[in-house]
């Protein structure tokens, strides 16, 4: 775990991938119990990044920047961009992703669908290639929408599964789901300064 900023409001830092990004069952680790432990106080989650995906995360140290900055996540205005290496490369190189997204409960699987129904959620995201790496390519991702396992369902279902994702159709033997949270930009909840945090992907 590295910190990349903190103070009395909140603290900013680099989740390591297999680490639980609120708390878990059973008392296993997660961001909560290390953060809680390097602060020794409570630490408030405001947004979520699956087990196996690290990178840039910010935690409120207050209840009044939990509440401002989970604002800022349901009304979009916190930015999250991500990078991620996918099989195969987009085509078009840039573009825009929608779908309809369905979770299984059951299993924890996310779907595209074509139609609307209970349960059913929008989703969109935009995309840019940034390199290509033989038969891969490293891209850029916005979310505009934040759905359950969005960025791996989306790709997966255009023939592009993320390099370690066999949950979504990969099959490369990869141990690692390259997946990462790059950049958060949000206002600081009390200062309502802009602030940026980035971290380079490990892949």
């Amino acid at each position: 775990m590295t910190i990349l900023f903190e103070d009395d409001s909140l603290i900013v830092c680099i989740k390591p991938a297999g680490i639980l990004s609120q708390m878990g069952q059973n008392g296993e680790e997660s961001m909560l119990t290390l953060l809680e432990a390097h602060t020794g106080g409570t630490v408030y989650p405001v947004h979520r990044l699956d087990k196996a995906v690290g990178g840039v995360m910010v935690y409120a140290k207050a209840k009044a920047a939990a509440a401002a900055l989970s604002k800022q996540v349901a009304d979009r205005s916190m930015q999250k961009e991500y990078r991620a290496l996918v099989h195969g490369v987009p085509s078009p190189p840039a573009g825009v992703m929608e779908d309809l997204l369905f979770k299984d409960s059951r299993t924890n699987k996310v779907f595209v669908v074509q139609r609307e129904r209970r349960g059913v959620k929008p989703a969109r995201l935009t995309y840019e290639t940034m390199e290509q790496r033989g038969d891969r390519a490293l891209v850029a991702v916005v979310l505009d929408t934040g759905r359950t396992h969005q960025i791996r369902v989306q790709f997966a279902s255009r023939r592009h599964p993320l390099v370690g994702d066999a949950r979504y159709g990969a099959h490369d033997g990869e141990a690692r789901l390259c997946l990462w949270s790059y950049r958060l930009t949000f206002m600081h909840p009390k200062t309502g300064e802009a602030m940026t945090f980035t971290a380079d992907a490990p892949f």
